[in-house]
């Protein structure tokens, strides 16, 4: 069994946008395995191959004793009555907000052979399909929130104790020399 580790809220991945599935071979399959034992573990709904540090548009669900994969999933249908509730995530260890999200969804993409599947559900699965695939967009949850909350949020993250926040690219620790402006 491959358990990967999960990517935490400040890796640049989380806010990338992912990739199409255009190869179906070994190392799909090897991804979509490592995705499903990955979020087979207690108190785990959903996970975006973003999460596990790959760049690529596939997540896994383990919702109420329905378990699978979407390759290449897009959302094709939200109800227009919404949902509130408590709100977690792997990237975002410990920390819950409430966020509104539909209360129905579809999500069409393809399987390992490349076939169309749709999955669709309410409730907590429906919550964990825009979830899931807010992450392969580049789009973690926290900015799913309301201003207040959001703002609350961050300042959470920031006094976790597991957050450890990218270096702006471009930001390093080398000096320039002085014919460049830097000192000498």
């Amino acid at each position: 069994m491959t358990m990967r580790p999960i990517v935490r809220f400040g890796d640049p991945v989380l806010v990338t946008p992912t990739t199409p599935v255009t190869k179906f071979d070994q190392h799909t399959e090897a991804l979509v395995r490592d995705l499903l034992e990955t979020v087979d573990a207690p108190g785990r709904a959903g996970l975006a191959a973003t999460q596990i540090g790959v760049g690529l548009r596939v997540f896994s669900y383990n919702v109420e004793g329905r378990t699978g994969y979407v390759i290449n999933p897009e959302i094709a249908e939200l109800s227009e009555e919404v949902q509130s509730g408590e709100e977690g995530c792997l990237s975002v260890p410990g920390l819950w907000y409430p966020t509104r999200r539909a209360e129905r969804a579809v999500v069409t993409g393809v399987d390992l052979r490349n076939e169309p599947v749709t999955l669709e559900g309410t409730g907590l699965m429906a919550r964990c399909l825009q979830h899931e695939t807010d992450h392969l967009d580049g789009v973690v949850y926290v900015e799913r929130l309301d201003p207040e909350v959001r703002k609350r949020a961050l300042r959470d993250i920031r006094r976790s104790d597991w957050f450890m926040p990218a270096e702006p690219p471009g930001q390093t620790d080398v000096r320039l020399p002085s014919a460049f402006g830097g000192a000498s």
